[in-house]
């Protein structure tokens, strides 16, 4: 009988630097699988922190770990946890006003891929974005892929996961937000106004921002094309698109 959970790929973190920063963030633990043998490199570190805040450790076959995390580059080590608890927008927005920002959104209309969706989580922390609305269907979620891919940001920039994001823009708009939606026929990226209360709409992989999200939207904006290609990755997009911001922004003073 297969072990169920291993099929739950959204209550393990997998590999050391999240696992790290699982640490370091407080999230609760319920134990950490270590390949059997002598610890090396960071692994020593981790487990040492592992062990300092009381958490369970088993060491453990390395073609366990192999199953468990099905597919995924382990490091010789995998932490269960709860699941990720997913925030509200009301809770995003009162993380800006703690910190007396303007609130700054990423949107993501159905990127299906747990990858994209962790590396922009994880630029969105780097920027510093308050959080990220993901859709509850036609999304991936918190995944162990994602957060992997994350690197850690999981741990620290909010994500929320709503039923409407069409409804949802409303609402952010409604508290004060300008909602911009990444599209190839939009203005141009470096002539817009990114600064203030903003939410950035990232589409799908496929096919890009969805006709209803599109026209809830304040403004459309594109990135210029100078090559062969003319689209980018979603997470590589993204990241364009919130750097600008961010420029813009450390550019007025505002973040």
């Amino acid at each position: 009988m297969a072990d169920k959970t291993a099929m739950n790929t959204e209550d393990k973190i997998i590999g050391r630097n999240p696992v790290l920063e699982a640490i370091k963030s407080g999230r609760t633990i319920d134990k950490l699988l270590v390949k059997k043998g002598k610890l090396e490199g960071s692994a020593v570190a981790i487990v040492k922190k592992a062990r300092d805040a009381g958490i369970v450790i088993r060491e453990t076959d390395v073609r366990k770990l192999d199953a468990i995390a099905e597919g995924g580059n382990h490091q010789g080590m995998i932490a269960y946890v709860s699941p990720y608890e997913y925030k509200t927008i009301d809770f995003i927005l009162n993380s800006a006003r703690e910190k007396n920002e303007p609130p700054f959104v990423i949107i993501c209309d159905k990127i299906t891929d747990p990858h994209n969706l962790g590396a922009i989580l994880r630029t969105a922390n780097c920027v510093g974005a308050h959080g990220v609305v993901i859709p509850k269907h036609g999304s991936a979620g918190l995944s162990g892929a994602a957060v992997k891919s994350a690197a850690g940001a999981a741990e620290y920039t909010p994500v929320a996961k709503v039923t409407n994001l069409a409804s949802t823009i409303e609402k952010l708009k409604k508290e004060g937000l300008w909602i911009a939606a990444a599209d190839m026929d939009g203005d141009d990226l470096y002539s817009s106004d990114l600064t203030g209360a903003l939410g950035i709409v990232i589409g799908s992989e496929g096919s890009g921002v969805s006709r209803l999200v599109k026209e809830k939207c304040d403004f459309t904006v594109s990135i210029p094309m100078c090559g062969q290609i003319n689209s980018l990755n979603a997470s590589v997009a993204a990241g364009v698109l919130m750097y600008e911001a961010l420029h813009q922004r450390k550019t007025k003073g505002i973040n």
